[in-house]
């Protein structure tokens, strides 16, 4: 069937059909089954993000703070994972090991929402349809005011991703705390208040019991792993007429594979979400072409690359290419 996709079950489309016998036989391997990595991965997360915690003041505070980024925005990879049904068939399950306020600012309802709705590849990059586009229409662009664009040409920069996109993203989900109960809208308003207070009981404990302040926890800590998030994010999607080439392969290295578990090779996890991330870079080795033109070219070799050339340069524009201009 060459490199035309086709669908076999809900959420995963093929390559060819030999792809589809790989996939069938890897689902039922022990390695898929138990899904011990991401067991793995769950005890060390949290049992890193406490331990650094339990042993501040022997590790220091700058090694400490360190390790504590590298645990939340690993958390929000773990979290990932989570909604995509792993390591268990049962939803509450996975969702227990994902619903502490760790890296602060979602609550994990939102985030397994927006995110599935996402998944929906004909409405990437599109504003208002795709739930994580960093493209914004012409009609909401010539709405805005001149240093909010500023703001969002810096967001389309390596390092402005870094330290504007929290900001953002941040403040977009905070306002619809206001805005959803104001337009009559209260579905949300209990998950909210979970959160708020699971992360008031939180940020009291580690004050109380380790001695970490919670705005340093939140301006230290929090937002920057939320800024190493970003990265991932950046250039991740393209607007292109081909959903499919939309979605970027990176081939990153090691450090940042793992941190994201996989998911820089973008393109084929949104082909096979369930896919568990251990096993993602097996799927692309063994079809790595036909992914690379399957992706129209969209390929980026690590996150260094796009570092050097777009770190204080614009990658694109804000404003969606594909949309008409307002009347």
């Amino acid at each position: 069937m060459g490199l035309g996709t086709y669908k076999h079950a809900a959420g995963s489309e093929y390559i060819d059909e030999e792809q589809q016998l790989h996939i069938s036989s890897e689902r039922g391997r022990r390695l898929w089954l138990a899904e011990w990595p991401t067991w793995l991965l769950i005890v060390t997360i949290h049992a890193g993000w406490l331990g650094t915690l339990f042993f501040w003041r022997q590790i220091g505070t700058v090694p400490a703070t360190l390790l504590m980024i590298w645990w939340c925005a690993w958390y929000m990879s773990l979290q990932h994972e989570l909604i995509h049904g792993h390591p268990t068939p049962w939803p509450w399950v996975n969702r227990l090991f994902g619903y502490a306020p760790l890296a602060v600012w979602y609550p994990y309802k939102l985030y397994r929402d927006s995110h599935l709705r996402h998944h929906v590849d004909f409405h990437l990059t599109m504003p208002a349809l795709d739930t994580e586009s960093y493209y914004v229409s012409p009609a909401v662009w010539a709405g805005m005011s001149k240093p909010m664009q500023k703001l969002h040409w810096l967001n389309k920069t390596f390092w402005g991703r870094m330290l504007v996109g929290p900001l953002l993203s941040i403040s977009g989900a905070w306002s619809q705390v206001v805005r959803q109960p104001l337009k009559g809208n209260w579905s949300y308003v209990p998950m909210w208040l979970i959160h708020f207070a699971m992360l008031g009981i939180m940020l009291w404990a580690i004050d109380a019991y380790f001695g970490v302040s919670p705005l340093y926890y939140l301006l230290a800590i929090s937002y920057p792993a939320q800024s190493i998030a970003k990265i991932r994010s950046y250039y991740e999607h393209r607007p292109a007429e081909d959903h499919k080439q939309r979605i970027v392969i990176n081939e990153a290295g090691p450090v940042f594979r793992l941190l994201f578990l996989n998911n820089n090779l973008h393109l084929v996890h949104h082909d096979f979400p369930s896919l568990p991330w251990y096993l993602i870079p097996r799927v692309y080795q063994a079809r790595r072409a036909a992914y690379i033109a399957r992706s129209g070219g969209f390929f980026v070799n690590g996150y260094g690359e796009l570092m050097r050339r777009f770190g204080f340069n614009p990658i694109d524009a804000p404003v969606h290419p594909h949309m008409p201009e307002p009347e």
